[in-house]
């Protein structure tokens, strides 16, 4: 399959913190790893104590990823729900679906967002969960939610499958990033099967693949292309130079956002001003044509990350699923060193069961910029519990 070369894509500057060589071994793995981010001990010259390097919070999107624990179980059990025969739950099944520990959690939002969920029973019936009336009213505009999203999602897949070596990943590597990309439960069967002419699964070593039937030179564009192109139309170009806070306005520059307590010296800076202006690969050429020790095939990786979170509907991803892409994109062995690195770029937090991967630039504080016709529908439907309200000054992803 040949593949077509989109913009000039954008080396990796000296190691933000060069001692933790000492401490990551290639082979250890990112989650065990989730835990050493938060102090970096230095060695410093003569015999004072080693310096530490803090690795800055940022609380507003540790914050995002706290506001999202109870909207989630909302969404799940209304799913729950509308996956019964009679669109209504048993409580007492409620511990087959989710668990004994989890249900406690599940009946308490029930007894909290009466708005939402009703409770009936009768003398000879057992309590049963259904929505209400104006829950049920909201929900019915799901479906033309997805269909707003089929086209964003073929799109999606196509560019995901474009990212990797071969142009194709296993479908069991996918299943690991369904829900961050928004494909429904049964895609295998729904989307897939639609578009024969552009996918197809195929079995290879015994492991099903899903793989890119034609290649599609207007997807090859990455979202910091796309980003410069709209600034460069619109005349929001700055002159070209390095500010403190480490941004260039060119066409091979990120977008960077810093830690409030994170002060660069000027020689960090100078060096970022030239990785900013090198010019790079794109992560939609094919990996296999350049060496890893090349600075612009290092600063390529960094290119291929921020192109992954960007195609994902909350622009992150858990550390484990980053790690299940290592072969098909040729991401480095240290992953984790390479997010601390560009700490300006990406954000690593623990909050949460799994250790997460921000992209910073798709957030303003802790909420997100741009959202897809599915997260404007689940906004609507969480705000009848009255924690969140629908962000009319949100773009819509289309």
């Amino acid at each position: 399959m040949r593949r077509i070369s989109p913009l000039p894509f954008l080396p990796l500057h000296r190691p933000l913190l060069s001692s933790i060589h000492d401490k990551i071994s290639d082979k250890t793995s990112f989650s065990k790893l989730s835990s050493m981010w938060i102090q970096i001990m230095h060695k410093t010259s003569g015999g004072r104590r080693p310096k530490k390097k803090i690795y800055h919070r940022v609380h507003e999107l540790d914050k995002a990823m706290d506001l999202q624990k109870k909207p989630s179980v909302i969404l799940k059990l209304k799913s729950i729900i509308q996956s019964q025969k009679n669109q209504s739950l048993l409580l007492r099944d409620l511990e087959k679906e989710v668990g004994f520990i989890q249900k406690w959690n599940y009946i308490a939002v029930i007894e909290k967002y009466p708005s939402i969920f009703h409770v009936s029973s009768g003398h000879r019936t057992p309590p049963a969960v259904s929505l209400t009336t104006k829950a049920e009213k909201i929900a019915s505009e799901e479906s033309l939610a997805n269909e707003l999203m089929e086209p964003i999602l073929v799109n999606n897949l196509k560019k995901l499958l474009m990212l990797s070596v071969d142009c194709r990943i296993p479908l069991e590597t996918i299943d690991l990033i369904q829900q961050e990309f928004g494909l429904p439960c049964d895609y295998k069967k729904s989307l897939i099967p639609k578009f024969p002419e552009f996918f197809s699964v195929k079995e290879i070593c015994g492991i099903s693949h899903l793989e890119l039937e034609t290649w599609d030179s207007s997807l090859a564009v990455t979202a910091r292309e796309e980003r410069f192109l709209q600034e460069r139309i619109s005349g929001s170009l700055k002159r070209a130079r390095i500010s403190k806070d480490g941004n260039f306005h060119g066409p091979f520059a990120f977008r960077l956002s810093f830690p409030s307590g994170f002060r660069p010296n000027m020689s960090y800076l100078q060096e970022l001003e030239k990785w900013q202006k090198m010019d790079f690969p794109s992560p939609y050429l094919n990996a296999k044509r350049f060496e890893v020790s090349d600075p612009k095939a290092r600063k390529r990786v960094v290119g291929v990350l921020h192109e992954v979170l960007s195609l994902t509907m909350e622009k992150r991803l858990t550390s484990g699923q980053l790690e299940a892409f290592h072969s098909e994109l040729r991401l480095p062995a240290r992953l984790l060193l390479c997010l601390i690195k560009h700490h300006g770029l990406f954000y690593i937090t623990n909050k949460g069961a799994k250790s997460s991967v921000f992209l910073k630039e798709g957030y303003e504080g802790s909420r997100l910029v741009d959202k897809c016709p599915l997260l404007l529908f689940r906004d609507k439907f969480v705000s009848l519990s009255g924690r969140i309200a629908v962000e009319p000054s949100s773009s819509v992803v289309i």
